[in-house]
């Protein structure tokens, strides 16, 4: 039977040295991936920062009809959902094939669940009309440009949305391979480059969260 460092080496590319060498490329790569990512989430910030500065009253207002609970609990399910990640991670270093499996399901079980309650506040606000642009009829708000925050509120949380359903679909690709047993603790790199990927994803909504819920 093949050890842990033969198996190892049989993934090395035939472009990198050695494992090592692929590792830090591997890891490399997915940073610069995700230095785009905030490049293209930081253009939606700026976007939010001049559209809140030219109608101050109209984010206030608007910002009432979130709701704040769905918010907070969406907050504490993609961070909990972090640390399970973060967990499965330390249970590959440590040659634990089980707990990576188990790990990664939690993960997935949270990542779904903040996408059900998603889809409720979502539901929610679109029966009443408050939808995007020229769709949105909702009258319980007097201002002229009321679906201007709602634009960028739909814009910005259904992109995080769309991050969050690819980290799904990246963990249950992680969870067939794991029950294969290709993750140990001589090579677990889809592992924590996907960690790392979700981990921003927590990150964005962690700043999504009180500049959209948490407006005074």
């Amino acid at each position: 039977m093949a050890n842990a460092s033969t198996i190892n080496n049989s993934r090395v590319q035939h472009h990198f040295r050695n494992a090592d060498q692929q590792f830090s490329s591997s890891k490399l790569g997915m940073w610069l991936f995700l230095f785009t990512e905030v490049m293209f989430f930081g253009g939606l910030f700026v976007a939010y920062i001049i559209y809140r500065a030219w109608n101050p009253e109209l984010f206030t207002m608007a910002a009432t009809e979130l709701d704040t609970l769905f918010g907070a609990v969406n907050t504490a399910v993609l961070i909990g959902s972090s640390l399970t990640c973060a967990l499965a991670i330390r249970a590959a270093q440590t040659d634990n094939t089980k707990m990576v499996v188990n790990y990664l399901l939690i993960t997935i079980a949270l990542a779904t669940l903040f996408l059900v309650i998603k889809y409720f506040e979502y539901t929610a606000k679109i029966e009443i009309g408050i939808l995007p642009g020229a769709m949105y009829t909702f009258e319980g708000i007097d201002h002229p440009k009321a679906s201007v925050f709602f634009s960028i509120y739909y814009m910005m949380t259904g992109l995080h949305g769309l991050h969050v359903v690819i980290g799904i679909g990246l963990m249950i690709w992680l969870v067939i391979r794991a029950k294969a047993g290709d993750y140990n603790s001589a090579y677990y790199t889809p592992v924590e480059i996907t960690g790392l990927y979700w981990h921003l994803v927590d990150i964005i909504w962690i700043f999504l969260f009180p500049l959209m819920y948490l407006i005074d």
